[in-house]
């Protein structure tokens, strides 16, 4: 618990046995509950976070919003949830920078921003750099809202994640988030965070089909939103 707010954290892992010890270890003793949702690991990720005193579950369909939605059915009674990856390319300890905007109701939704923060030499490949970009462009162009990231480290205050209604199952998931905290009026705030070389190879960024597949994601929903938003203005 954290200044009387309870704090979930879910972890969307695959295959990461090499670093989500890493992880919930550097999860700051504060936090109320540590849930490792995972998205068809073949290795010893959950089994080890299972010894670490973390809840596990498995998401249905294998997908990273898959993931993300089974852990927050797992969740408890909490105030703020917060959302990192299990490769330890985020910062686990910087999370009182997400979270502390929220207590003090500075905003209900907090986007730990790699772009504004310090990324380590390798952490982001030209891909995401250029993705990442284009993503917030067209959301500043469609919507007139600017966001620098779409990272995955995140908090969100519990009741602003009911109003939310996320159902992305795949990559969407962070963007579809930032969409609907546009579409429901979620105040949204940014933060610097650090970034680091994740511990494995990315099953997204480091391979070619997971890149297109990733930025497909992105890419059409936000095409799609933008586009149903013009479409419902002229009517």
């Amino acid at each position: 618990m954290r200044s009387d707010h309870k704090i979930g954290v879910i972890i969307p892992t695959l295959n990461e046995e090499n670093a989500i010890g890493k992880v919930i270890t550097d999860i700051p003793d504060w936090t109320d509950v540590i849930i490792v949702s995972d998205n068809g690991s073949t290795d010893d990720t959950l089994k080890i976070a299972k010894e670490m005193g973390a809840k596990v579950i498995k998401g249905e369909g294998g997908g990273y919003g898959s993931a993300c939605l089974a852990g927050i059915t797992l969740l408890p009674d909490c105030d703020i949830v917060v959302f990192l990856d299990g490769d330890y390319s985020d910062y686990p300890e910087q999370m009182d920078l997400l979270i502390d905007p929220i207590i003090v109701k500075k905003a209900e939704l907090v986007i730990g921003s790699r772009r504004l923060g310090r990324a380590e030499a390798g952490s982001l490949t030209p891909q995401q750099i250029f993705g990442n970009w284009l993503a917030c462009l067209l959301i500043k162009l469609f919507w007139n809202v600017k966001y620098t990231d779409l990272g995955p480290f995140r908090a969100v205050k519990k009741a602003a994640l009911d109003k939310l209604k996320m159902t992305d199952k795949a990559f969407g998931w962070t963007v579809q988030m930032q969409l609907n905290a546009i579409r429901y009026n979620i105040k949204t705030f940014e933060v610097p965070v650090d970034y680091r070389p994740r511990i494995g190879q990315s099953k997204i960024s480091g391979t070619i089909r997971g890149t297109l597949l990733a930025g497909y994601a992105i890419i059409g929903t936000i095409l799609r939103a933008g586009f149903a938003q013009l479409l419902s203005k002229k009517k």
